[in-house]
């Protein structure tokens, strides 16, 4: 069985997405998407002082209409990634797996590139490498398809250009899918259900759900690659 996971170009994701990644056989990334200010594309949250707190990717204007592949980081950006990296640096020095963790993150902040989904693509390549994920990332436009379809059409034409008979998704989504729908196409529809991962951030109160940051400065490498795969279920 392949199976295949669509999913938005976000930056420095939470772990649920990385679990999708270890889920899927491949994973397609959408560049031909309409970028959204309130979307995860060029922004996350980490952990400041015990708190949530917001980190964001500064972007040229433009049109609130355009894709992610034609949205740019501004011009400042290169001055900009130096202040971010000071920030990430001083709210996880004393993490236990600083080291390890800033040494990737900068890496990946410090990519010479200002094309908002190439750059947010890389990350994900880097990322995927780091935590030993074997999926293939491919981008949504490369693939031959009638891009002006939407929902359950878009997945189900990518599926089968893929040759992919199995479609995991979010358990955000278990109401924008019809079961019947994609078995009648001989593809096979599961949800991906994360149970909580909990561990220590300091001696703060847990905060949830935050950037893959935050879960790669408290938790060795080994431990949160177990995280990727324990605990969820797919129905």
């Amino acid at each position: 069985m392949k199976r295949l996971v669509i999913m938005q170009p976000y930056l420095f994701p939470y772990i649920g997405y990385f679990q999708l990644m270890k889920a899927a056989d491949e994973f397609v990334v959408y560049d031909n998407i309409e970028y959204t200010k309130k979307g995860w594309f060029n922004r996350n949250r980490i952990l400041v002082n015990g708190k949530d707190c917001y980190f964001t990717f500064p972007l040229r204007k433009g049109s609130d209409f355009l894709h992610v592949k034609d949205r740019f980081l501004s011009d400042t950006w290169p001055e900009e990634r130096i202040k971010l990296l000071n920030r990430i640096k001083e709210a996880y020095r004393k993490a236990p797996y600083f080291s390890d963790t800033f040494s990737i993150v900068e890496e990946i902040i410090l990519f010479d590139e200002q094309n908002l989904f190439t750059f947010t693509l890389n990350s994900l390549n880097k990322l995927k490498v780091y935590l030993n994920l074997s999926c293939t990332l491919v981008v949504s436009s490369s693939i031959p398809i009638d891009h002006t379809l939407k929902s359950e059409d878009k997945v189900i034409a990518i599926c089968k250009e893929r040759r992919a008979n199995a479609y995991i998704n979010p358990s955000g989504g278990i109401n924008l899918y019809q079961i019947n729908r994609f078995n009648n196409e001989g593809i096979n529809l599961g949800f991906l259900f994360p149970s909580e991962i909990k561990y220590t951030q300091f001696n703060n109160q847990f905060v949830p759900w935050l950037s893959i940051i935050d879960v790669l400065m408290f938790n060795s490498k080994d431990l949160t690659e177990t995280y990727l795969s324990k605990g969820f279920k797919i129905i």
